[in-house]
């Protein structure tokens, strides 16, 4: 009994023939132009005009039923698919012998008449067919199916094919993407392009890639964060702008994190972090609506609204609530203690206040964060970007999204204090020399453009791909992303 690599040896051998057989007999295998007149869907929703009329359609062959000298097909372009028949008399003996040798998956154009079977099914009647492209490989559902995930994604150009739901969730997030910047050109913001490459990786805490630039003989850095290039345009004049684009983080890869990755970032001249959340609340809501339909969204087995006002609550009031401990009230070690005592891990060196508080809230308390929620005031240890609460130091005007337990976006009212900012960056230069690769580097052209002023401003980053997981209500970050990151196979 063969086994499934000598099927498909065999299958390949076969295809590869025939492949020759068609050479042979003068057919040109992998055609050029062919001049289409309508799509799939377009034949089927205007059949009350186009019936008895000739059109043309093009797209790949996925089904085939041959009945003697008559057989039916099925061809599915980008718009679905549309039935062919397809009879000797009508493409000729030599046009149905080159129909006999055509595979499940070959490229064909097909000109012919529009009518409709006796069950009912719109069909064009053939009396042209074109070979476009042949194709050596059998489509995985000829033989095994292509339902693992990993395999989908690393083969995405299969999975297109054969599960051509998944094209709806790349069209949807085109839909997005769109419904995004149209929002924010409407309310006058400005897009703009900052640098992917960067001699210092700032704007988060993260890992970068490293690169060299050869003629420069100069270290580069694959950007983690658009921001404070953003922000030098705010000391610069502009005053609402965004941008729609990649960042890259080295870190490991999961359901909720690919290392290339899209964020819209956005700032606002003469705006606060209140100012931010009226506006994510405004813009994910219009965009649910605008592209879904509807402000409700599935999220696994929970029906999510996104029908504004979203509640607003305190880092540490909930905190409080979920853990009974007022973190307030403690000292860094004391922090520590607690956050042991509650089973989370935090490291042996003491940890800042903010850093321990942070740790509890994402160990106890985000992931049941389902509704739309904002989370404000996050401690100053973990925002080295954001200005500092007046009436608690240790406090930012910092902002954090949470919808289905993740993370979707995060905001502040910017740092403009351009000697503040200093020993922030100085305090993060003292924990990546003390081992924290995370840390934020000490950018000082960027302090040197806060000294000449940047106004109060709000500024606001969400993350593309989690908000597509939200809309199509699935769990895993690769489904969501054409072609994430694999480890090449050996």
């Amino acid at each position: 009994m063969r086994g499934p690599e000598e099927e498909l040896d065999e299958l390949l051998k076969v295809r590869r023939e025939k492949l020759e057989e068609l050479r042979e007999a003068g057919v040109r295998v992998y055609g050029g132009r062919y001049e289409r007149t309508c799509s799939a869907q377009e034949v089927a929703d205007g059949f009350a005009e186009l019936e008895g009329k000739e059109v043309s359609v093009a797209g790949r062959l996925i089904a085939k039923r041959g009945h003697g000298k008559a057989s039916f097909a099925d061809l599915q372009d980008f718009s679905g698919r549309i039935q062919i028949h397809i009879r000797q008399d009508e493409v000729g003996l030599e046009g149905y012998g080159v129909f006999k040798k055509i595979d499940i998956g070959d490229i064909l154009g097909v000109r012919g008449t529009v009518f409709r079977t006796r069950m009912g099914e719109i069909t064009i009647g053939a009396k042209e067919i074109t070979l476009l492209a042949k194709s050596l490989r059998p489509l995985p559902e000829k033989w095994h199916g292509l339902r693992d995930v990993e395999l989908r994604s690393r083969q995405r150009y299969l999975d297109l094919i054969v599960n051509p739901e998944v094209k709806q969730t790349f069209v949807l997030r085109s839909k997005v993407i769109q419904a995004v910047r149209r929002f924010l050109d409407d309310r006058g913001f400005l897009e703009v392009e900052t640098p992917m490459m960067q001699t210092i990786a700032g704007g988060a805490a993260a890992r970068p890639f490293i690169t060299h630039h050869n003629a420069l003989d100069l270290k580069l850095y694959l950007r983690i964060a658009p921001e404070l290039y953003l922000k030098r345009l705010l000391v610069g004049g502009f005053e609402s702008i965004y941008e729609i684009n990649r960042n890259f983080r080295n870190e490991g890869i999961s359901t909720r994190h690919n290392p290339e990755f899209t964020m819209l970032e956005l700032y606002q001249a003469y705006s606060d972090y209140y100012d931010m959340m009226d506006l994510t609340e405004e813009l994910i809501s219009t965009v649910a609506r605008e592209v879904l339909g509807t402000f409700e969204v599935k999220c696994g087995e929970e029906t999510l609204s996104f029908q504004p006002p979203w509640p607003r609550l305190s880092f540490l009031d909930i905190i409080q609530r979920k853990t009974g401990v007022d973190f307030s009230k403690l000292d860094a070690q004391e922090a520590r203690r607690e956050a042991r005592r509650l089973g989370v891990e935090v490291g042996d060196k003491l940890p800042l206040w903010g850093e321990s508080v942070n740790a509890v809230f994402e160990e106890k308390v985000e992931q049941e964060l389902l509704e739309p929620t904002f989370i404000i005031d996050y401690p100053v240890d973990i925002s080295p970007l954001a200005k500092r609460k007046s009436d608690d130091p240790r406090l930012t005007y910092r902002f954090e999204l949470f919808i289905a337990g993740r993370e979707i976006a995060n905001a502040f009212s910017e740092l403009n204090d351009p000697l503040d900012q200093r020993q922030r960056f100085l305090n993060q230069l003292d924990k990546r020399e003390a081992g924290d690769e995370e840390a934020h580097m000490f950018d000082e052209d960027y302090v040197t453009a806060l000294e000449y002023g940047m106004p109060p401003a709000g500024g606001l980053g969400i993350g593309i791909d989690r908000l597509i997981m939200l809309f199509t209500g699935v769990s895993s970050i690769r489904e969501v992303i054409l072609f994430p990151l694999h480890r090449p196979r050996d």
